[in-house]
């Protein structure tokens, strides 16, 4: 009992860090680093926040087999540095999954039309070298926390982001969100009216106005008592909005965890706080999987 309990005392005092700039620096000396390989600092664009890092699984995957998950982190859409979220490339690699962690530009150096275009832009990267880094091509996700969630969902959900690189979201094998906003006009905050313009934002500026019985398979996960970000409005409404519309969702809401917890959680010395890494793990084999299946069928038909 009394180790049970200081691993809690040691899991919320990372917890409460992880609300300060300095929360991502414990979780990085206390994950592991020998579990993956995979170049960093890797450009996918003109601009000097087009860089990726890629987590490669150092063994126990198939050579050209293995699901590759392409993540943006949240903050909203004012900071963060892909070299933060070490946490959540380790966890992923760990598991066979090479994962992708990219920065784009934020507010207010442009508005939310430009950070989605950089998210594109790194999703055309990672399906253009997926095979090169020992991935599948079709078996491509993306995922975000948060504000990152945000900018997943529309690449998933909306095609005018995708489209210009001669893409479509039926590329993608699934897409996750974390504790993400899909439904959050009118906008009170401060700093996301200046990233997307209000009180000129246009509906379609919202992932739950794309819901439609094309969108990829879809996992969402947040917290019940979610303090940042809606969970009933935006994970459940938009859950409800897809099934309505046709589309496959597996949505889960956790009890013991917050907003910040919700992404911690994959680090494997939160992973105790609710199953997120199992999940996300599970969706991405079992739907990339049946995503490349299908797409082999068609190639060969």
């Amino acid at each position: 009992m009394s180790r049970r309990l200081g691993l809690i005392g040691i899991g919320s005092a990372i917890a409460a860090l992880l609300s300060g700039c300095s929360g991502a620096q414990v979780l990085d000396h206390l994950v592991a680093h020998d579990t993956y390989h995979g170049p960093t600092g890797v450009r996918y664009g003109p601009d000097p926040r087009h860089l990726l890092d890629v987590y490669q699984p150092e063994g126990g995957t198939v050579p050209g087999n293995a699901p590759v998950v392409l993540f943006f982190y949240g903050g909203n859409w004012t900071s963060g540095e892909r070299a933060e979220y070490r946490f959540v490339g380790e966890a992923l690699a760990a598991n066979g999954i090479i994962a992708v962690v990219a920065d784009y530009r934020l507010s207010p150096q442009v508005h939310y039309e430009g950070f989605l275009a950089d998210c594109a832009l790194a999703l055309q990267w990672t399906l253009a070298n997926a095979a090169s880094l020992g991935g599948d091509p079709a078996r491509v996700m993306v995922m975000g926390h948060s504000a990152g969630a945000y900018n997943a969902a529309m690449l998933a959900l909306d095609p005018r982001w995708l489209a210009p690189l001669g893409l479509t979201p039926s590329r993608l094998a699934g897409w996750i969100g974390l504790a993400g906003p899909y439904d959050f006009l009118p906008i009170v905050d401060p700093h996301v009216q200046v990233a997307f313009g209000w009180p000129h934002t246009p509906a379609d500026s919202q992932p739950l106005f794309y819901a439609n019985a094309k969108a990829p398979s879809t996992l969402l996960l947040a917290a019940r008592n979610d303090k940042v970000v809606d969970t009933q409005r935006n994970t459940v409404g938009l859950a409800n909005r897809l099934r309505a519309a046709g589309t496959e969702v597996d949505m889960r809401i956790f009890d013991r965890l917050s907003h910040v917890t919700t992404v911690a959680a994959l680090a494997r010395p939160l992973d105790w706080l609710a199953p997120v890494l199992p999940t996300v793990v599970d969706f991405v084999r079992s739907e990339s999987l049946r995503s490349g299946i299908n797409t082999l069928r068609n190639t060969t038909a």
